[in-house]
């Protein structure tokens, strides 16, 4: 048995420990974030984080996620309530076909937790692992310089309350 920590709530699992983390999130889960793309870490549509790094959950077996905080696209917001790099994207148009987002959202999310005012540098830098096949590259990067404001903002907001 096997206890995994996602978004928050604790699963335990009888998986086979060598199941990679996407196929637990999918199935056992109904988290339906992370995308299956190429079953290769080379597209990033199953990008989620682990102690807020990005990792590729169509390679990462549940194995060596045991005592780690998982968090999937669901974990960052709803729907009615989308978390500051997802209403970016909302707002920006960022989604063509919308199955590289998930995993760039993870990867933007990451950075700004970070860094929250990366130059363009380092957000394609962050970004690079993940594949868009639409183009909608240039709508993607403003999505994550926009999120950046809102995190800066954040930022700002919190220091004053503790000041």
């Amino acid at each position: 048995m096997i206890t995994l920590r996602v978004n928050g709530s604790t699963l335990e699992t009888d998986s086979d420990p060598e199941t990679p983390l996407l196929y637990v999130l999918r199935d056992d889960m109904e988290l339906n974030g992370a995308k299956f793309g190429c079953g290769l870490g080379q597209c990033g549509s199953c990008t989620v984080l682990a102690d807020n790094m990005p990792i590729f959950s169509c390679l990462t077996p549940i194995a060596m996620l045991a005592d780690r905080d998982i968090t999937t696209l669901e974990g960052l917001g709803s729907i009615d309530a989308p978390g500051p790099v997802q209403r970016a994207f909302i707002e920006e148009q960022a989604a063509q076909c919308g199955y590289c987002i998930p995993g760039m959202i993870m990867r933007a999310h990451a950075l700004l937790m970070k860094n929250s005012a990366p130059d363009e540098a380092a957000i394609r830098d962050a970004l690079e692992p993940s594949l868009c096949r639409c183009g909608t590259h240039m709508r993607i990067l403003r999505a994550v310089r926009r999120a950046s404001e809102g995190f800066q903002e954040q930022t700002s907001a919190a220091r004053e309350r503790n000041r």
